[in-house]
């Protein structure tokens, strides 16, 4: 039976939620533990990060398709694939669920609930990463969804835990991430003042992602 939108709502914003608790949560681990080895405090933090999504994919997919990033919902707007009247609804309980799950991970370690990130995070290249990053992940859900559905989990997992290394940004490619991140002071907060910036460049490289998929696999958007 197909889920109710209220079930849907419901599933991404627990989704998105459990994504960052995965986030933030592993990032202020890492840090605790690395003992100041950025590289290993990084390591840390990806694979926490990419085995929650295939999990959370996996949880969530048959309810609602596990997006759990505006930049998704929108691309599969663009693609017919999601109706705008619950595109909204999405990103909104995206958002919500993406704040609740950084307060979450912050009372777990027992820190102040409500932060403000002072972790600069700007410049040309990694505005570009994550235009990048974004345009990768978007390619590898319509890629994959082409012939191998099943894979998507496990793909998207594998990807992002790659492009935490690869991107010069750490691969947020997702503006609900984006904006709860910069309420967490943590290893993985961004200021504020860099968010705008980011969110922009992921949807540029989601356009330019639903734009070549639409001529590699002759899949219809607008």
């Amino acid at each position: 039976m197909k889920a109710s939108l209220a079930q849907r709502a419901v599933a991404e914003g627990l989704g998105t939620a459990f994504l960052l608790a995965a986030v933030v949560g592993s990032g202020i681990m890492a840090a605790k533990l690395a003992g100041g080895n950025g590289a290993l405090a990084l390591l840390c933090n990806t694979l926490p990060t990419g085995a929650m999504l295939a999990v959370l994919i996996l949880t969530f997919g048959p309810v609602s398709g596990a997006h759990f990033n505006p930049a998704v919902s929108t691309a599969l707007a663009l693609r017919r694939e999601l109706p705008a009247s619950v595109l909204a609804i999405y990103i909104a309980a995206q958002i919500v669920g993406g704040v609740l799950g950084v307060l979450a991970a912050h009372a777990m370690f027992e820190l102040p609930l409500w932060q403000v990130s002072m972790t600069v995070r700007t410049g040309p290249g990694q505005w570009f990463a994550e235009a990048v990053a974004t345009f990768g992940l978007l390619l590898t859900i319509f890629g994959c969804s082409v012939r191998t559905p099943a894979a998507v989990p496990y793909a998207v997992g594998l990807y992002i835990t790659a492009a935490y290394w690869f991107s010069a940004s750490t691969s947020f490619a997702n503006p609900a991430v984006t904006i709860a991140r910069s309420l967490s002071d943590t290893f993985a907060g961004i200021a504020p003042a860099g968010v705008i910036v980011f969110v922009v460049a992921q949807f540029v490289g989601m356009f330019a992602a639903v734009m070549l998929a639409r001529w590699l696999w002759r899949v219809r958007c607008v």
